[in-house]
């Protein structure tokens, strides 16, 4: 046996060392960074900025949307832009799951974006980073903070209509059901909070409500007949309500107000606010506005670097609906 300083150990030393360093280099080449498009696409953010102002110059709820539509994208095999590829003959993806169907929209406004990148940097910008920042600069347009979006996602070439079925937490959960969605992609509790502000803005079909107005027991009685007017016990399931019925379109913090009064819409808001240990939060959140908006720009980052696709990984695709 040699002596441990033989030149015979060397070589396995060198594998080692090679193994690591490949090891390092591969995990710091899957590192995003808000200046990765800084030299190949400088009008990238602009262009998308631009887009979403204009979008939602025309209809306020566009913004909910598009922060909607990446969180969608995010919990369901990453933020992929999995969520904007087409159903085909041979090809199933998540727009017909039931968290999506008549329900997500905004992909109309991602194509617009798409279509004038590719006419300024061709094969560049992924549809996952122009969910993105389509998220972050929708939040800002209806008077969120804004913050970095850390950049370089590539698109997949895949889809999961049953993980989008699963995945997604559905206005029904529980707290815990909740906490545990959010954990299984590596988001606490306190993120999770943090994420349901989010529903400062936008609207959601009585189909989403009906049951926590007619069954609920913890919701303030004149708001849950205020709202059965517009959502029958039958029929009426796509008629919309507010998620804040204080001020629907700013992102400001009076969801979390609201939840203090018991005038959560949907179930799993309320459940934020219900005798568990998540109420701290929210009476954090109702009394300090820049500690919600700080809380959600770091929230939304980590959420953004959910099992992102980098390096040579997926495809940048040309048209964000289908495959190249």
């Amino acid at each position: 046996m040699p002596p441990k300083n033989s030149s015979s150990s060397l070589p396995s030393k060198f594998r080692f060392m090679f193994l690591l360093f490949s090891f390092l280099l591969g995990t710091a080449s899957a590192q995003l960074s808000s200046s990765y498009y800084a030299t190949t696409c400088p009008s990238a953010l602009s262009i998308i900025k631009s887009a979403v102002n204009a979008a939602v110059a025309v209809e306020k709820r566009m913004g909910a949307s598009l922060l909607r539509l990446h969180f969608h994208d995010c919990f369901v095999q990453g933020c992929d832009a999995s969520i904007l590829l087409d159903d085909t003959a041979t090809f199933t993806g998540e727009k017909t799951a039931n968290p999506n169907i008549n329900s997500v929209r905004g992909y109309d406004v991602v194509d617009t974006i798409k279509s004038q990148l590719e006419s300024s940097c061709p094969g560049v910008v992924s549809c996952a980073d122009i969910l993105a920042v389509a998220a972050r600069d929708s939040v800002v347009a209806l008077g969120g903070s804004s913050w970095k979006v850390p950049l370089g996602r590539r698109d997949s070439t895949t889809a999961s209509l049953s993980a989008a079925n699963t995945d997604l937490p559905a206005p029904t959960s529980s707290l815990s059901q909740l906490i545990q969605a959010f954990s299984n992609k590596g988001l606490t509790a306190k993120e999770m909070v943090a994420l349901s502000g989010s529903h400062t803005i936008g609207q959601a079909r009585c189909t989403t409500f009906r049951s926590r107005i007619y069954n609920d027991t913890n919701i303030n009685s004149s708001y849950a007949t205020s709202l059965q007017a517009n959502c029958p016990s039958t029929g009426g399931d796509n008629n919309l309500s507010p998620l804040d019925v204080t001020s629907p379109t700013s992102f400001d913090n009076a969801y979390f107000k609201n939840l203090l009064s018991k005038k959560g819409l949907l179930h799993s808001d309320q459940e934020l606010y219900n005798g568990g240990f998540t109420d701290s939060q929210v009476t954090a959140y109702s009394s300090n506005l820049q500690t919600f908006k700080t809380d959600f720009g770091n929230a939304m980052i980590k959420m953004g670097n959910i099992s992102p696709l980098t390096g040579s990984s997926g495809q940048i695709r040309t048209n964000c609906r289908k495959v190249n």
